[in-house]
């Protein structure tokens, strides 16, 4: 493993420099060894108080302007990532990055430093910058490792926690673990806090986050076996809400496995919140459909048996979407209620990158209340099947500028942050680029 900083010396990207075009680099270590990892010794259990969350604001109000009436650009700050999935702010600024190979990162004063290598993890391949041809399936499929969140009271304790798979004789599964990223190997420092999530090529969910109760979202696919996603015992085709030590939380719903917040879902890839804490999860369709959810305690999203046929929503054990993309395509991924100030025509709206549609969308999510933003240049979803407590209205922004864009992540400086994953095999057009995949901040070209 490369040699770190260490976490106290790292300083908060907040006040750090940006180093434009700074490249990856990473140094594997030729030592393996077989000892059994060692579970940290802290205390991880945190407060569940909704109004201590930073940005709760029971009393928002959804934007009637278009976001798009301000340019915003995309400043690399590092290059050369190894397919990256996703992007975790600790409250000390620290920025942890995934990549699916294997890696756990971090970006703080300009320098991209590894932190930890999961022991069990697969290795999911990647194709080399720059590369003509893809191929439609790396070794890892969609596996490997994907979410990160930092612990809520990090760096004490310092817990690094990521959603990854695993092998288990011929069989893959998905896990959650935590790691002491102040550990000389955090490897070997490292506890699972759920394991056994069905795993396959594809449909493995994984994005973790931590909410404003200070309560661990983890979204998991149906791994490719449809009839899982109803199957309430079953992870599979679930959003899940823990507390820090992986005991459910306590008022999760009844029925089923206890751990289970929401089921019916397809592949969820994004989970973010409203500023008065709604949860709002995105995910993948089959053939187009894909879908933006307003997520309620015990809500069936329908999966499979629904998706298709908008009337079908409208059966009463169903909770229907705010937005189903019908037969265009997004592929939506990890996404972020924004609120910060960095770029402020896209303020309290639902900010997620897109695979197979190559762009960032900016999603309006209008309270009954309140009057719409202009449509022009951008899509409305008001039918009569979808939830009625939102009115959605998206517009396309980036379209074939950064290729796949795998995750948008908001700062504690304010700003928005966003990694591509366009050496997964599966891009399109000029992708991946010999600078790929990138770590980018938008920023506002005019206010």
């Amino acid at each position: 493993m490369a040699e770190r900083l260490s976490r106290r010396r790292l300083l908060a990207v907040a006040g750090a420099t940006a180093v434009a075009g700074c490249s990856s680099s990473d140094t594997p270590s030729d030592e393996t060894t077989t000892e059994e990892p060692q579970s940290p010794e802290y205390d991880v259990t945190v407060d569940h108080d909704v109004e201590s969350w930073d940005d709760y604001d029971p009393e928002w109000e959804s934007p009637t302007t278009s976001p798009v009436e301000t340019e915003v650009s995309a400043e690399i700050l590092v290059e050369n990532l190894e397919i990256p999935w996703d992007l975790s702010f600790a409250p000390n600024g620290e920025l942890f990055i995934t990549e699916r190979v294997g890696r756990i990162k971090t970006f703080a004063d300009g320098e991209v430093q590894e932190v930890a290598e999961p022991a069990d993890a697969i290795d999911a391949g990647s194709v080399e910058p720059g590369a003509e041809e893809g191929s439609w399936w790396v070794e890892g499929g969609e596996g490997g490792t994907l979410g990160v969140a930092a612990h809520p009271s990090y760096p004490d304790p310092p817990l690094v926690y990521a959603y990854y798979t695993y092998e288990e004789g011929d069989e893959r599964y998905n896990k959650v673990a935590y790691f002491d990223v102040s550990a000389d190997d955090p490897s070997r420092h490292a506890e699972t806090i759920i394991d056994g999530i069905p795993a396959d090529s594809y449909h493995n969910g994984g994005r973790i986050t931590f909410g404003p109760e200070n309560y661990l979202w983890v979204t998991c696919g149906d791994a490719g076996e449809k009839p899982l996603a109803q199957d309430r015992d079953s992870l599979a085709g679930k959003v899940l809400r823990l507390k820090p030590d992986g005991d459910a939380a306590p008022d999760n719903p009844d029925g089923g496995d206890p751990r289970v917040f929401s089921y019916g879902h397809r592949n969820p890839q994004g989970i973010t919140f409203l500023p008065d804490a709604t949860p709002v999860a995105d995910e993948h369709g089959e053939n187009a459909h894909d879908e933006v959810n307003v997520l309620t305690p015990g809500g069936n999203y329908g999966w499979p048996d629904i998706r298709e046929d908008g009337e079908e929503y409208l059966d009463p054990d169903v909770h229907p979407p705010v937005v189903n993309t019908g037969n265009e395509t997004w592929a939506p991924t990890g996404s972020v209620f924004y609120t910060g100030d960095g770029v402020s025509a896209w303020q309290n709206r639902l900010v997620l990158g897109t695979l197979a549609g190559q762009h960032v969308n900016v999603v309006t999510l209008s309270q009954p209340d309140r009057d719409l933003p202009p449509a022009e240049n951008g899509r409305r979803f008001d039918d009569d099947f979808y939830d009625d407590s939102y009115t959605a209205t998206s517009h396309k922004t980036f379209e074939d500028e950064l290729g796949r864009v795998r995750h948008v992540e908001q700062g504690p400086d304010g700003a928005l942050y966003g990694v591509t994953c366009n050496r997964d095999g599966r891009a399109d057009g000029d992708f991946p680029t010999e600078r790929d995949d990138v770590l980018v901040r938008f920023t506002p070209e005019e206010e």
